[in-house]
């Protein structure tokens, strides 16, 4: 008997220990893969197209400060060290232009490839890179960074979503680099998701229930044009495009704050400089920062994953960045096609015949795709190229990027190389699209606000806001505006310049269309920068992180104003008391923005809603219009949206502002409890940055970021977006993504922060170490100082190929 129990031990004890074993080769073998699959920080490492040694100096955020010989060596070295902590994101950027998302995602994304490879971008940059000047520092030296990026492709380690997903490795072209801006200015533009909703709603619901938008006074000098043919429902598309936008795995470029304060208003009489660019969230994050020393040129910049060149950067000379100038620069055609055949459509001049070409898009684990795509002289048809969309009627989309002469690649070279204030202006003239406010300040100085883009108007007085009749000969009828007609500021009597997405003056009595952002952050920028003459950087960093509304006060004043006070709870009236003696802050403690915000969710239900129907709506709130109109629309008492179409009443704004009170109140109670000082603003929002691959529950933890509660709100200067959708948390999908402030009286030590992390490699220590200073508000230096760099740093040797 002992004999067998002494044997059932002795084989549970070797069960135990295999099963020990196993477990330590699983751990040995994770240890070593992530090891492995770490970026190399220091050491040395031998690359082919080095020609000397070039050290990189990693600083304690990972930041690589590259000291080389030649600026073509630097290029490389910054090539080689970008892909090393940014090809996965590298790889999903050039992927997006040509409609190849399908390959490595399968045939979920085969909408977004559709749509993209449809619209030509890809084309686009075949022909912008056979026009490029071979001979050009800017051609170059573009090829010397793919080189690098090249050499890792061929040498480095492999990242561990290309695993996941089996995607192979290729070598980058400068058609990629150019694919990726390509994106980012498609991703600025805001009328696919305008134009066809404001089009509906005029023809479907008349003139009356658009006198809340705008259209007509904030473009005065434009009409609104009558429309005597049937009633077409073009939102369809703009619901697919903004669907398209929220399900790609990269993030659209939204809007920004940026001001250069001049010498006259600062404590050292020195520019000082503040930027942060508004992006949609993700993992990794936009921006990957880089410093390079050459004997001929130095700057510190903020590069795009796959460009070669910074759209942000600052040296000790001059500093730059951008915000988004949101101008119209798409227009929407209706085409009329021939009824006795429809490969042709009517133009001015007669019937012409479509151009038609076939793509074939490959799918991953599936057959690969053929679609036909076909465009008129406007541009590409686009309801034939969105998935539920009606293309009896063809609708063209013009575009700006596609129509004009666009050397990106040598326009941010330029941009990072000027010598003076002049250089960078005409710098900033190179750009045909996207619309950006390009912000300048340098030692000298200068301040200057440059607005890019190739700027035209319609000659006929149309209203750009609606789709445009192809057929007339009138409707496409275009004046094109010499770059010196650009808004523009440079060194003002006011002694500062700003740009928060807002409308610019009119030039020659021309108020230039677009989606501009309300009023909310110019007043508050302004406000505070009127207020003092001795800005320092500490005070620069503390307005970046402005958490208090100009606007929202007011709004919440006339949202007050028609509550039926009679009718509320002793929890309601709490409630109420909190928000009549709100001053519009958003502090993660704050109680008021709850109530404030989770009211207007209810609020633009219960108005649109009825009329727009769930998608129509759903697309509604993406748009900057809903925010442009929500105090307008409450100020008007007879506006046609109180009345919900579905009931045989009549209600009034007094009655719909009531009840989405009361809905408010029930979600918080509902969501967080009975006492008001548990509904603090950091519970209900907060931010995840979520990786593609995060988005499956297993792999959540090892590539997400988050979740974290986060002060600020839409449209605030420490502007974190969400969208104003009845929902029990607000999801921040988007905000700063990057806060930088530069000081020129402390050039070497500006600041900055992003919002995880400069490696997009999970298994770095750099994939999240700046997320908790991000959220906290803090910030990290920039450093040009050599002495300071290499004190904080890891040095990797890049030499030579023997």
């Amino acid at each position: 008997m002992a004999i067998k129990q002494i044997g059932k031990l002795n084989k549970r004890y070797k069960i135990l220990i295999s099963f020990v074993l196993i477990l330590l080769v699983i751990a040995v073998t994770g240890f070593a893969y992530v090891q492995q699959a770490k970026p190399t920080y220091e050491g040395s490492l031998a690359i082919h197209e080095i020609q000397k040694d070039t050290p990189v100096y990693f600083d304690e955020f990972g930041i690589p400060h590259i000291y080389a010989h030649s600026e073509t060596d630097a290029m490389v070295a910054l090539g080689y060290v970008h892909a090393q902590d940014r090809l996965w994101q590298m790889e999903l950027m050039r992927r997006i232009a040509p409609g190849r998302l399908s390959e490595i995602f399968g045939s979920k994304l085969l909408k977004t490839d559709r749509f993209f490879a449809g619209i030509g971008i890809d084309e686009n940059s075949q022909q912008a890179i056979a026009q490029l000047d071979k001979n050009s520092a800017s051609y170059k030296l573009a090829q010397a960074y793919l080189q690098g990026v090249n050499e890792f492709i061929a040498e480095g380690t492999t990242p561990i979503e290309f695993q996941l997903l089996g995607i192979e490795k290729k070598p980058f072209t400068l058609k990629d680099v150019h694919n990726v801006l390509g994106f980012m200015s498609f991703s600025f533009a805001m009328a696919h998701k305008t134009d066809p909703l404001l089009t509906h709603i005029r023809d479907r619901w008349g003139a009356a229930y658009l006198a809340d938008f705008g259209v007509e006074g904030q473009w005065n000098t434009m009409q609104l044009k009558s429309a005597n043919t049937p009633a077409i429902d073009y939102t369809p598309i703009a619901t697919a495009l903004a669907q398209l936008l929220e399900s790609s795995p990269v993030p659209p470029f939204i809007g920004s704050n940026s001001w250069v304060i001049g010498t006259a208003k600062t404590q050292n009489k020195q520019v000082i400089f503040a930027n942060d660019p508004h992006i949609g969230f993700s993992q990794p994050g936009t921006w990957y920062e880089a410093h390079i020393v050459t004997p001929q040129h130095e700057m510190y910049g903020c590069y795009i994953a796959g460009v070669p060149y910074p759209l942000l950067g600052h040296n000790r000379n001059y500093a730059y960045g951008l915000t988004m100038f949101e101008n119209d620069d798409v227009d929407f055609y209706s085409e009329k096609t021939n009824p006795n055949n429809t490969d042709t459509y009517q133009t001015k001049s007669g019937y012409v015949a479509f151009t038609k070409k076939t793509k074939r898009i490959l799918v991953k684990d599936s057959t690969a795709v053929s679609v036909t795509l076909k465009s008129s002289v406007h541009g590409p048809i686009v309801n034939e190229i969105l998935e539920g969309v009606d293309n009896k009627l063809p609708i063209a989309m013009s575009w700006v990027y596609l129509q004009q002469p666009n050397p990106l690649i040598e326009a941010v070279y330029r941009l990072s190389h000027a010598q003076n204030v002049t250089e960078f202006h005409q710098s900033v003239g190179l750009i045909a699209a996207p619309g950006l406010n390009v912000m300048y300040g340098d030692k000298a100085g200068n301040i200057g606000w440059y607005a890019s883009g190739k700027l035209y108007k319609h000659q006929n007085r149309v209203n750009t806001n609606f789709i445009l009749d192809g057929a007339n000969g009138k409707d496409d009828q275009l004046e094109a505006l010499p770059f010196s007609k650009n808004p523009s500021a440079q060194n003002p009597a006011w002694n500062y310049v700003y740009s928060s997405n807002n409308q610019p003056e009119p030039i020659d009595d021309f108020l230039y269309p677009g989606y501009y952002l309300p009023k909310d952050r110019a007043l508050r920028i302004t406000q505070l920068l009127d207020a003092k003459n001795n800005w320092n950087k500490k005070a620069v960093s503390e307005m970046i992180m402005d958490n208090t509304s100009a606007a929202s006060p007011s709004v919440a004043r006339v949202l007050l104003s028609q509550l039926e006070n009679t009718r509320c709870s002793a929890l309601e009236k709490e409630a109420l008391a909190i928000l009549k003696n709100w001053k519009g802050s958003s502090e993660i403690e704050d109680i008021a923005p709850s109530i404030y915000y989770k009211w207007l969710t209810h609020y633009l239900q219960n108005t649109f809603e009825d009329e727009l129907g769930k998608t129509r709506f759903a697309g509604f709130l993406t748009t900057h219009i809903v925010k442009q109109l929500m105090e307008p629309q409450l100020a008007n008492k007879l506006s046609p949206w109180w009345d919900n179409v579905h009931t045989p009443a009549k209600e009034t704004r007094e009655q719909i502002l009531s009840l989405s009170f009361h809905q408010a109140i029930q979600d918080l109670e509902k969501q967080y409890g009975n006492k008001t000082t548990d509904w603090t603003w950091g519970k209900v929002h907060q931010v995840t940055f979520e990786h593609p691959i995060g988005k499956v529950a297993l792999l959540s933890k090892l590539f997400n970021v988050g979740p974290f509660p986060v002060a600020g709100a839409s449209e605030v200067i420490n502007n974190l977006l969400f969208v104003l959708e009845v929902q029990p948390v607000f999801q921040v999908k988007a905000g700063p993504s990057t806060r930088r402030v530069i000081d020129f009286s402390d050039i070497e030590n500006g600041w900055s922060i992003l919002p995880t992390g400069q490696s997009g490699n999970p298994f770095s220590a750099h994939y999240a170490d700046q997320t908790e200073l991000y959220v906290q508000g803090k910030f990290r230096k920039m450093k040009l100082n050599a002495t300071d760099i290499k004190k904080s740093s890891t040095l990797l040797l890049l030499k030579p190929v023997d």
